[in-house]
């Protein structure tokens, strides 16, 4: 054995040996040797975590769903447990949701899509226009890039309609109605938007199905459909959920005026400044804008937004509330 390795265990034989002869302080009859109180005032109760409730059913895109099944209930109680307590990202959901909704909505009426896939776009991306995934899915709708152009989004180094709200709104609209046809159920709709429909076409043939919710498929997939139920309790009626939010706090829609660019760009921080706002002021309200130029060969026409000024005040930007029951006061 090594020489240093007998010296050190000598010496830890040692303190060991010195430790169980050495006199103790002198402690009263009953009590330990080390202070081990959780009575004492110093000691404070964590706080109480409480199960949501999950109810007999819920209704989603017109259909009622019975939560009588023990699946469909623990599936539910799953990622409604997850997201109530996931406080940042389903809060943030929340306050884009004030600014996003009111131009989503519209557009999935008038496409003729049921109101409560709006909840899509808020598990997809938190309702964040900007998001870009692992898996390079962009967008508040998560398109991916040959998705996108099959739906007729634009997708190149320089302008990326996935990025743009209304646009990829009206796609991935035409996307839900195709899988709609093909389905019947939006379940399954949602399930393929996750999944892709070849997989969730395979699978429905292959177990002798005819909903999402009887698949056995990828974790994933399989609890894309109760996120997408879960996201929509806790949105229609936050505080119930512990979300507690004032109406100033809720991210405000934007006003804009717009201007056509029908040729290249040589120059969008120059171009930005010519208009009276910043570089970072263009790429934020157009998101699909992906390069400091652009070349616009073909002559394409882009509509480009420029924000108020009292929109992009915090002190003069006007306080509206889309829904009321997302606000306490």
């Amino acid at each position: 054995m090594n020489l240093n390795r007998i010296l050190f265990l000598g010496s830890v034989t040692a303190i060991i040996l010195v430790g169980a002869f050495a006199p103790m302080e002198s402690v009263s009859a009953g009590e330990p040797a080390v202070a081990n109180d959780h009575t004492s005032s110093s000691y404070t109760d964590l706080s109480t975590v409480n199960s949501p409730e999950i109810p007999a059913s819920v209704k989603f895109a017109g259909k009622e769903i019975s939560l009588d099944p023990i699946d469909m209930w623990e599936r539910l109680d799953r990622e409604l447990t997850a997201m109530s307590y996931t406080h940042g990202n389903t809060l943030l959901a929340i306050k884009r949701a004030n600014r996003y909704f009111p131009v989503i909505a519209p557009i999935l009426k008038e496409q003729g899509v049921p109101s409560d896939i709006i909840y899509l776009a808020a598990i997809e991306s938190t309702l964040n226009p900007h998001a870009v995934s692992v898996a390079k899915a962009a967008g508040m709708w998560q398109f991916m890039p040959s998705t996108a152009k099959e739906y007729g989004l634009e997708v190149n180094d320089e302008a990326d309609q996935r990025y743009d709200v209304e646009k990829s709104t009206r796609a991935a609209c035409k996307y839900l109605k195709d899988a709609y046809k093909k389905y019947g159920n939006w379940e399954s709709v949602a399930a393929s938007y996750n999944g892709g429909m070849g997989r969730v076409s395979k699978e429905l043939a292959a177990q002798n199905a005819t909903s999402a919710y009887d698949l056995w498929l990828a974790d994933e997939t399989m609890r894309y459909i109760f996120r997408l139920l879960a996201m929509k309790m806790i949105m229609e009626n936050p505080q119930k959920y512990g979300f507690s939010l004032r109406a100033n706090q809720l991210y405000q829609p934007i006003e804009y005026t717009t201007v056509n660019v029908n040729g290249a760009i040589e120059d969008w921080p120059a171009w930005a400044k010519e208009k009276g706002i910043d570089y970072i002021t263009l790429r934020e309200h157009n998101p699909w804008i992906r390069a400091k130029s652009l070349t616009n060969k073909s002559g394409k026409s882009y509509t480009v937004k420029i924000p108020t000024q009292q929109s992009l005040s915090r002190s003069k930007q006007k306080t509206t509330v889309y829904n009321p029951s997302w606000v306490t006061e």
